[in-house]
């Protein structure tokens, strides 16, 4: 056989081979199946341009051959009624085009939340798609109910110039087009590789012996996680080896109630009841649970439960996935803060009452050094104390004359001047009996 037979049987199309592809656009987002004659040789990964009736759209083949006839089984989808097309391969043009597009669908996306919220429309625009001509785009909303967007669809018409489609989705779809990180630290399934959402209940949470809590069991669209399903058949077969109707053993001992359930160590751990609460938690195998349930159906009680004894090697090395850096990197000594003495709202300058406390630092111009001084100190605090115990009774006295001059009833011009009387202890005086004012202070000290 010679080049050009060889060439000539290939460019003969194959009867049996499968003319239908499956096509995602915009990395997966959405997926649909079109027919492709088989003259176009195209493989899986090609971008082709597909005929929709009303225009031209850009996607990408991720499924070819026999596999396309299996997932359309799968989802029961018959191939009588497929109407799009792949026309060719895309070109350049068609590449930059579809670039385009997806540059301008999160503006469009930002500037359609302002013009719901405008007018006042319930829903959530989670996702803008551009078909590949640019002549149509697809809103993907959330929405408690159904929505009235009729007026809303005129809007957006008028605004970006294209024809428009509303299509309502669910959280989960929202968040597999949005995409992100979930508890794992991985990206999520639904925006990688999960096609198809299965229901999940907190019954695949309980078999699994995992806390009913919603923060931890909720994944970023606000539901149950998917991953739940994922290990859930390995539990259901672990747990057929498993006793029923165990909550409650008895022997001699006493009463033991089951706290919770090993399922891969195949063990289940008891603690007895008591006035006191509970005792020490007991880990019982499955074969001896079993064996006490029947001796008790019988009426016998055994002596004890037999608890497994879990034995760990202390001496054994644990090998970890990184290299230890104890010793290669140490990080500088941070030095110590002093907590300062000072109490709140109290200064340093200040004196407490009777002369006690640090002094002002006024000096009398007698002497100098410390024994002179403090004895100067300690000389006028006497003498303020007595200043001010007689200060506050002159303000008292002084305070007693004012209250029954306002009671004769003359407005205070008519009154005559107080000036030559003594005026009344300040607030600082009432507050500290033993502090005077700076009058008194300095006829204090020239009387020394």
């Amino acid at each position: 056989m010679n080049t050009y037979d060889w060439l000539d049987m290939q460019q003969i199309p194959d009867p049996s081979a499968v003319e239908l592809v499956e096509v995602s656009y915009k990395q997966g987002a959405s997926k649909e199946f079109c027919n492709c004659p088989g003259y176009l040789q195209t493989i899986t990964g090609d971008i082709v341009v597909i005929d929709e009736g009303n225009g031209y759209n850009i996607g990408r083949i991720t499924l070819s051959g026999e596999l396309v006839r299996l997932q359309m089984r799968k989802k029961r989808q018959n191939p009588d009624r497929i109407m799009n097309t792949v026309v060719r391969r895309a070109s350049e043009r068609d590449i930059d085009r579809l670039r385009e597009a997806r540059e301008m669908e999160h503006g469009v996306m930002v500037r359609a939340r302002a013009i719901a919220r405008t007018l006042g429309v319930e829903l959530k625009i989670g996702d803008v798609e551009y078909r590949g001509d640019l002549r149509k785009a697809t809103f993907y909303y959330t929405a408690d109910g159904r929505v009235d967007f009729r007026e809303l669809v005129r809007s957006y018409a008028g605004e970006f110039r294209v024809k428009i489609e509303m299509r309502q989705i669910g959280a989960r779809q929202e968040s597999a087009r949005i995409g992100g990180l979930g508890s794992c630290g991985r990206e999520l399934c639904c925006s990688t590789w999960l096609t198809d959402f299965k229901s999940v209940t907190t019954s695949a949470a309980r078999y699994q012996n995992l806390s009913i809590n919603q923060s931890k069991l909720s994944g970023q669209c606000g539901r149950l996680k998917c991953c739940l399903n994922y290990e859930l058949d390995t539990y259901m077969d672990a747990l057929r080896d498993f006793p029923k109707n165990v909550e409650r053993l008895k022997t001699k001992d006493g009463t033991a109630v089951q706290i919770k359930t090993d399922i891969f160590k195949r063990l289940i751990y008891y603690a007895f009841e008591s006035q006191r609460g509970r005792g020490t938690i007991i880990p019982v195998d499955v074969d001896r649970v079993k064996e006490v349930q029947k001796m008790n159906r019988r009426g016998e009680f055994p002596e004890t439960l037999m608890p497994v004894v879990e034995t760990v090697d202390e001496n054994a090395e644990v090998e970890f996935g990184f290299d230890d850096l104890t010793g290669v990197i140490e990080l500088p000594d941070e030095p110590k803060r002093r907590k300062s003495r000072r109490r709140g709202g109290r200064s340093q300058g200040r004196r407490r009452p009777g002369g006690g406390g640090k002094s002002r630092g006024k000096s009398d111009g007698r002497g100098s050094g410390g024994q002179s001084g403090s004895k100067g100190s300690s000389s006028r605090a006497d003498q303020r104390n007595k200043a001010g115990n007689s200060g506050d009774h002159s303000g008292d006295k002084s305070r007693n004359e004012r209250n029954q001059k306002r009671s004769d009833g003359k407005p205070r011009s008519d009154r005559p001047n107080q000036g030559d009387k003594p005026r009344p202890p300040r607030r600082g005086d009432r507050r500290r009996p033993g502090n005077k004012n700076k009058n008194q202070e300095n006829k204090s000290d020239q009387s020394d």
